[in-house]
């Protein structure tokens, strides 16, 4: 029998797979392969959190094919050598894999695709990751979205809500080599994860249960209880939806389904946070350079400030003396997720009060989120920044004790992380300043009046600069 190698990357999932589908549909006998090449995605190669959800995805999917009589392949290595390894070693004469969008990774697949067909290989890509693919919509004029309402207006209509693909009933055996999943080294040497096991399970099975709970539990009150990181109003997809272990479709079919008969309405908000997750894809696709470079060019003045070894840290490490932002990145270091309101909040403080460049941030998000993903990271930094696309106006600054008390009036999340503060009233809380402090937690870092009207003033000498006949762009720290 012909027999096809489906090359698995961020689509670790037996069930609405489009290219193994494809490749069954075809007449070929599929051959499940996952090579780990990471250099392949410099400079943003997988972080450190990212690495232990791919070692337990791919130990959940391994189970999968086996249970269904087939066999996972892995190799190691440049993904254009180790196809052609796979090739030789299988007998493959068939390449199917599901289309990612970054820049590297486009550019590499461009090439192996080209390649694989000169030579008479059956080479092929599907749309699997997406509601709808990057360059498939535009604005009335051809040219890509740079605001995402009318970008939503459009892709709403679009959107595939038929039932999604079934995972085929059984799956070949193979006799090729296959490296241990251990050999790719994915764990922490020193086990700082074990919070991370607490509130996640990788794998197709934990994909699927948490979009149960999440449709039982907090759909019909999403639009208000995303905002409110004290409880699980939010779906906590995003780590599944990265690695592909449950599609957008999928997600769709199930929330129109569970919603029904009022399902638009219901569902809304969440279908909007999906067209948003696509919307990041879309720019970055569009606009390359934006993983390192502002969407809007006048940020290129922006006076960023020179970084505090010791300030940075304190952000890093949740030990700034503001409840808010302290609860939110030892949320982070304990669980690898952090709510979607609060990295909004402690994104803001570190790019206008602190006024550190935004790439500060989205690296250290990289490393330690687990849905650390390169479009929707650098979508959410350019945005709170103030120098991405709909990032109106640039100029707002979150005002930490406020989201505070409105976000978690009673205190409850920030006690939940910082126990230091547990016996401090609703009242004061968020400001534990105003009654002197707490013995054992660190005083507030920043005067956030006084770093509010600083970054008031750098945005306003960027325009000022702008405005002068011979300005010359200042370049962000790093380069």
């Amino acid at each position: 029998m012909r027999r096809a190698l489906v090359w698995l990357r961020r689509d670790l999932r037996l069930a609405d797979n489009p290219a193994l589908h494809a490749a069954i549909g075809a007449g070929y006998a599929p051959i499940l392969a996952y090579i780990h090449a990471p250099e392949e995605d410099a400079p943003w190669q997988p972080g450190a959190a990212t690495k232990w959800w791919l070692h337990h995805s791919l130990a959940a999917l391994t189970g999968g094919i086996e249970k269904l009589g087939g066999r996972l392949l892995l190799r190691a290595g440049h993904s254009a050598a180790a196809l052609d390894a796979l090739i030789a070693d299988t007998g493959a004469t068939a390449v199917y894999w599901n289309r990612l969008y970054e820049p590297a990774t486009r550019e590499r697949d461009t090439v192996i695709k080209a390649n694989l067909k000169s030579r008479g290989i059956d080479a092929q890509s599907f749309a699997g990751h997406l509601l709808s693919e990057p360059f498939s919509i535009k604005t009335g004029a051809g040219e890509p979205y740079r605001v995402f309402t009318p970008y939503w207006r459009n892709l709403s209509q679009r959107i595939d809500s038929s039932a999604p693909l079934p995972a085929p009933r059984e799956l070949p055996g193979i006799a090729a080599h296959s490296l241990a999943l251990d050999a790719l080294a994915l764990l922490p040497s020193i086990r700082w994860d074990s919070g991370f096991s607490e509130r996640f399970t990788p794998g197709e099975t934990g994909a699927n249960e948490a979009l149960e709970f999440f449709c039982e539990s907090a759909l019909e009150s999403y639009a208000n209880g995303r905002d409110l990181p004290d409880r699980h109003g939010t779906s906590r997809l995003s780590p599944h939806l990265h690695f592909g272990e449950i599609s957008p479709r999928a997600i769709v079919h199930r929330l129109l389904a569970h919603a029904a008969p009022a399902a638009k309405l219901v569902a809304e908000p969440y279908l909007r946070e999906l067209g948003w997750r696509d919307f990041g894809h879309h720019l970055l696709f569009h606009f390359p350079h934006l993983h390192d470079q502002p969407m809007q060019p006048a940020f290129q003045a922006f006076p960023w400030a020179e970084v505090d070894a010791g300030k940075l840290r304190a952000w890093q490490r949740g030990q700034t003396g503001i409840p808010i932002i302290d609860a939110g990145m030892r949320e982070l270091w304990q669980t690898g997720w952090m709510h979607n309101r609060v990295r909004m909040i402690v994104a803001s403080f570190l790019t206008k009060n602190l006024r550190y460049h935004w790439l500060h941030g989205a690296r250290w998000f990289w490393d330690t989120l687990l849905d650390a993903d390169l479009a929707n990271n650098t979508q959410g930094w350019q945005w709170t920044a103030g120098c991405g696309a709909d990032a109106a106006p640039y100029f707002r600054v979150f005002n930490p004790v406020a989201q505070g008390e409105r976000f978690d009036p009673l205190g409850v999340y920030v006690k939940r992380f910082v126990p230091e503060l547990k016996q401090l009233s609703p009242k004061v809380i968020h400001q534990p300043w105003s009654v002197g402090g707490v013995s054992g937690y660190p005083k507030a870092l920043v005067d956030l009046k006084l770093t509010r009207e600083s970054a008031l003033a750098a945005f306003a000498q960027m325009r000022a600069s702008l405005l002068e006949p011979n300005a010359t762009a200042q370049t962000r720290p790093s380069d």
